[in-house]
C-alpha cells in the first residue's frame, strides 16, 4: 500500500496532525476514512469548514486554509503497532514541516501523540497549550475514534473542535 499523502498548503490556519493512517484510510487513499469516524462531521459542526464533507473530500481542506498530516506514514490496525523510533522520527519530520509551512495552529488529533511530540512541555488534557511548536500555537483535540473511551460520543468531542475554532480566532 502506498503511503497516504499529506494534504498541505503554505501558511495554513490549522495543521491537523494525526498519529498514523488506519488500514482503511490507506486502502481508500483518504484521511479519517474509517466507517463511523466523525472527524469530518466534527469539522463542519465546529464551523471549520463551511459545508458538510467526508473523507473523499480531504484534498479540499486547503480551500479552507486547513492542512492535514500524520506523524507516522505507516498504516496500522492500531497506533500501538508503531515503534518508538517511528514516533521519534515522525516528531522530527513534524518539526521540520511546521517550520516550512508556518501554520498558525498545530492541532494534534489525540492526546498521546501530543505527549509524545511535546514531551516535558506537554500539559495534560485537550485544549490550547501554553507553549508553541516551531513558532505555531498548539491545540490538542481528542482522538475522534469511537474507541476513545474518555470522549465516547460526538458531543463529547465537538466541544473541543468548537474550542479549536475559537482558539484559532484568538478567543
Amino acid at each position: 500500500m502506498p503511503p497516504l499523502e499529506d494534504i498541505l498548503c503554505d501558511r495554513p490556519r490549522i495543521l491537523f496532525v494525526g498519529i498514523n493512517p488506519s488500514l482503511t484510510s490507506a486502502r481508500l487513499g483518504h484521511h479519517f476514512a474509517g466507517p463511523g469516524n466523525p472527524f469530518w462531521r466534527l469539522l463542519h459542526a465546529a464551523g471549520l469548514v463551511s459545508e458538510p464533507i467526508g473523507h473523499a473530500d480531504d484534498r479540499r481542506l486547503p480551500a479552507w486554509g486547513l492542512a492535514l498530516t500524520n506523524l507516522c506514514p505507516r498504516a496500522t490496525r492500531a497506533a500501538s503497532e508503531l515503534t518508538t523510533e517511528e514516533i521519534r522520527a515522525g516528531c522530527r519530520r513534524l518539526h521540520r514541516k511546521v517550520l516550512r509551512l508556518r501554520p498558525s495552529v498545530v492541532a494534534f488529533v489525540g492526546l498521546s501523540i501530543y505527549q509524545q511530540c511535546c514531551g516535558r512541555d506537554a500539559t495534560p488534557g485537550p485544549g490550547g497549550k501554553p507553549h508553541d511548536l516551531a513558532g505555531a500555537r498548539v491545540f490538542v483535540l481528542p482522538n475522534p475514534s469511537g474507541l476513545n473511551a474518555s470522549f465516547p460520543g460526538f458531543q463529547d468531542k465537538v466541544i473541543w473542535y468548537r474550542a479549536l475554532a475559537r482558539y484559532r480566532a484568538g478567543g
